[in-house]
């Protein structure tokens, strides 16, 4: 039984050298913008509406795009912005594929459910862009974002909806409630009806729906729960899912694998999950 619910969701305290992740992040960043931009083929700060922060960079492959990735950061979408995770595009770039990165407005200053609309904005705005499938990932609060995106209750048009083939919640959180306990909800603002309004795990999939639920093998217990739940019930539910525990991952360098394009999350990511293999 969970009695402290700041320490379930406290991932720095339980990962060696923390607080040196941000500044590798931003590094890594850097230089790949840096490479693409040289190249001519990054696009940055696209503005998606009117916000300040409603902006996404796009990075494109050499040759027409066989279809586009949109990747949603984390940082319980109260932290970071595009610009700590332009590395991980690398990977899917280098398979031939476009990769949007937007940022969103941050919480407090938005709503969760405001949140959620700016991720279907951008997506919305840059499926003009890319023709093609669409697939979509993110990371812990951008797990979140992108389980949200294909649920029945999306911001999406059915006509982007239906160019969805396959979406990945890395380390998603799929029931918010759990946060109603957590001192970080003075920033969040979360309250009953929000937060199931807003938990995926709560909502239907739109069908057809391809979906991998991925987390670190080492993370905090209460992610491996949050990753394993939406994976159970959206099966029950007509979805295409599976659960994958990735050896040896904790929550920060879980998503490092998408920065390599030979890595099995990317073929993952690019790969919808067959009927057979739901």
């Amino acid at each position: 039984m969970i009695t402290d619910w700041d320490d379930a969701y406290a991932n720095g305290d339980y990962i060696a050298d923390a607080a040196t992740y941000p500044e590798l992040w931003a590094t890594q960043s850097a230089t790949f913008r840096d490479a693409l931009t040289n190249d001519n083929r990054a696009r940055l700060d696209i503005a998606y509406g009117d916000a300040p922060r409603e902006k996404y960079d796009l990075f494109l492959p050499t040759g027409t795009p066989m279809g586009l990735v949109v990747f949603v950061h984390g940082g319980y979408w109260k932290a970071f912005d595009k610009s700590s995770w332009s590395h991980l595009a690398n990977g899917a770039v280098a398979k031939g594929w476009a990769v949007c990165m937007p940022s969103y407005t941050l919480a407090p200053n938005a709503r969760l459910s405001k949140i959620t609309a700016q991720i279907g904005a951008a997506i919305t705005h840059v499926a003009d862009q890319i023709a093609g499938p669409i697939h979509i990932t993110g990371h812990s609060a951008g797990g979140h974002l992108v389980s949200r995106i294909v649920s029945d209750t999306s911001p999406l048009s059915p006509q982007v909806q239906a160019r969805i083939e396959n979406t990945v919640s890395i380390s998603g959180l799929h029931d918010l409630r759990p946060l109603l306990k957590t001192t970080m909800n003075d920033v969040l603002k979360l309250d009953e009806d929000e937060a199931a309004r807003e938990s995926a795990a709560l909502l239907k999939p739109a069908l057809p729906c391809s979906i991998t639920c991925w987390v670190g093998a080492d993370e905090r217990p209460e992610f491996v729960r949050q990753n394993d739940l939406l994976a159970n019930i959206w099966t029950g539910l007509g979805a295409s899912t599976r659960s994958v525990h990735a050896p040896d991952k904790h929550h920060f360098n879980v998503i490092a694998d998408l920065a390599d394009p030979d890595s099995d999350l990317v073929a993952c990511l690019l790969t919808p999950i067959r009927a057979e293999d739901a």
